[in-house]
């Protein structure tokens, strides 16, 4: 049986431009994550809450560009002593080229410059796929919390101490 084609846009997603976002990119940002990441709940990052975190002094909003096509993006809020990975998405077409691992390894990077050694966030507990990826990058399980996404569904906090790579 022969591969799926690959769209233009994965033959160039290992090669995709990391920036961080501007306004003009909140929407897109918004719709990226009522469509990949709260499918089937309300959309609690709606446009307006996205450029509140792009504005923001405590928190980087950094995207993933193929061919001027936004591919994949991660919001990161950074605290005194640790950081939370809020949102993280990659469209289905660049996903394992490595865009997500270089999102999140810039916003580690930028958590490890300001002194925080310590990430967390959440995913939806029946989720392997993203359970199994962050897993790949060094983060561990260290809660279940019942009904956190909406009162409907479990979420997985997972952790990660950047001092143990």
């Amino acid at each position: 049986m022969a591969a799926p084609p690959q769209s233009e846009h994965a033959e160039h997603a290992e090669h995709a431009e990391l920036k961080l976002a501007r306004l003009s990119d909140a929407y897109r940002i918004a719709r990226m994550s009522r469509d990949l990441v709260e499918h089937g709940l309300p959309w609690s990052w709606p446009a307006r809450r996205v450029a509140i975190h792009i504005r923001g002094g405590e928190s980087n909003v950094l995207t993933a560009w193929v061919k001027g096509r936004l591919v994949g993006f991660a919001i990161m809020q950074f605290y005194d002593e640790r950081a939370h990975l809020n949102l993280l998405a990659v469209d289905p077409t660049a996903r394992r080229f490595g865009v997500g691992r270089r999102l999140v390894k810039w916003q580690e990077e930028v958590a490890l410059s300001g002194g925080m050694h310590i990430v967390n966030l959440e995913v939806r507990a029946n989720n392997a796929g993203a359970r199994a990826f962050y897993r790949m990058l060094g983060y561990r399980e260290s809660k279940r919390i019942p009904d956190y996404y909406s009162g409907r569904e479990a979420a997985i906090r997972m952790t990660h101490d950047l001092r143990r790579g």
